[in-house]
Formats: structure tokens, C-alpha cells, sequence
């Protein structure tokens, strides 16, 4: 039976057919996945084998690879860290079946870019989730800068006193916000509706999450503060 709202989302599907990787250990919700973005237009490769995907990624270049947390052995945390090992700079959305905020840190820290729940599982909203992602960016010379902090908008590079730094796309997305909107307090609500989406499902506490990470890279080794708490409203970009 057609799905109403995939079939929307499939008038904005790439004419270029991107292939998406999945690696899943379930074969009826790997196929609920694969099916889904067929549907709206995506080629896919379905799999639940880590070293065969690892291997598809590297001969295939998928555009993305959505990945099963709870693969055995903390394989899908291995293959993100493998991934990022290698440079590679694929998004990948981790499908979990818990969204706590463990979950999200170890998410990070192995380098994912995103995650899904898998129950309930959502088709529309895994699908706005990959759009968002493989999105056509546009190019541009464009260049944001607060202070040493310099953000490319073309190259989708960040420096700070010169040094790069390695975001994921939604740490990247997430500090674009915020030097788009310099010394502005912006809150939780704003930030959710413009880097998440405004119907993004979820804990809201997902920001602090993605902040504490943010900070961690943009301020090591002794720089100064430029992402600042507002208690009790959300948070600003400034110089003390």
C-alpha cells in the first residue's frame, strides 16, 4: 500500500541516485529500510556483514551508511571507528533501539554523524533524516568568522588560530546556526527547530549532547570559551 507521505518525499529524491549502504543484523527491518528508500529514489546495498560492508564502502562509495547498533560484538562501533580511521568523511546514521544520552555520547565518539530509533520505527522521518544529510550543497567562496574561528561554507572546513577541525555534519550544522547568529541567545527551541527540524522527534537534551562536543573541539588545548550557557534559556555564541 503507498505511503502517502514517502510518496511526497519522493518528488525531492536525487536525479542522481545515490546509494545508500545499510548494514543491519534484522533482515525484515533492513528490508522495511531498504524498501523505503527505493521507494523515494535511492539505490541501496543491504547487508549484515561488517567486513563485506566495510569493504562495499570503500568499492562502492555509497553517499551514506546507516548502520545497526545492535550488531554483536560492538561491530557497528567498530566500523564507524574503522571508518573514521581510514578518513573517511561518509555520513553515517547509527539505528538504535535506546535514546539515551550514553547512547548519543558513544554515537559521537565513535564518529557517527546521527542516530535513529528503530522502534517506533518511522519511515518519513528516517527518510527527512537522509535528505537532510545528501542534500545538494551549494557552492560558494561564503566564509563565517567570530574571532580565530573561521567556518567555509563551501569547502565545509573549520579552523580556529589556523587549525582545522574535524566536525561531524550535524556538529557542523549546529556551529553554522550559531555563527550565523552571533551574540544572539538562542534557545533550546530555536536551535532544535532550525538545525534539527521543527518536527524532529526526540529528547531535547540531545543539544547539550551535541554542545559538550562541540566545545570539546573548538576549545582544546586552552582556547577560549566562545559557546556560552544561558541558564535556563539555551546558549550563545560570545567572547567572555
Amino acid at each position: 500500500m503507498s505511503n502517502p507521505a514517502i510518496d511526497r518525499m519522493a518528488e525531492t529524491a536525487s536525479n542522481l541516485i545515490p546509494c545508500i549502504l545499510i548494514l543491519e543484523s534484522q533482515e525484515p527491518i533492513g528490508k522495511y529500510v531498504s524498501d523505503d528508500l527505493q521507494e523515494v529514489g535511492y539505490e541501496t546495498i543491504l547487508t549484515n556483514n561488517a567486513d563485506i560492508a566495510f569493504q562495499q564502502t570503500f568499492e562502492r562509495s555509497p553517499a551514506m551508511v546507516i548502520i545497526d547498533r545492535g550488531l554483536d560484538n560492538e561491530s557497528a562501533l567498530v566500523f564507524c571507528e574503522r571508518l573514521r580511521q581510514k578518513g573517511s568523511r561518509i555520513p553515517v546514521l547509527l539505528m538504535m533501539n535506546r535514546d539515551g544520552v550514553d547512547d548519543r555520547v558513544i554515537c559521537l565518539e565513535v564518529g557517527a554523524d546521527d542516530y535513529f530509533l528503530k522502534q517506533p520505527y518511522r519511515s518519513d522521518a528516517l527518510i527527512k533524516m537522509v535528505q537532510f544529510y545528501l542534500k545538494t550543497e551549494v557552492t560558494t567562496q561564503e566564509q563565517l568568522r567570530f574571532g580565530d574561528l573561521v567556518l567555509d561554507l563551501g569547502t565545509r572546513q573549520v579552523l580556529r588560530n589556523g587549525k582545522t577541525i574535524d566536525l561531524t555534519m550535524k556538529e557542523f550544522e549546529l556551529l553554522k546556526y550559531m555563527m550565523e547568529h552571533p551574540r544572539d541567545v538562542l534557545s533550546r527551541e530555536q536551535i532544535l527547530e532550525n538545525v534539527w527540524g521543527f518536527d524532529y522527534v526526540g529528547e531535547s537534551n540531545v543539544i547539550e549532547v551535541y554542545i559538550r562536543y562541540l566545545r570539546l573541539k573548538i576549545e582544546e588545548e586552552g582556547g577560549k570559551r566562545l559557546i556560552q550557557t544561558v541558564r535556563g534559556i539555551g546558549y550563545v555564541l560570545r567572547e567572555n
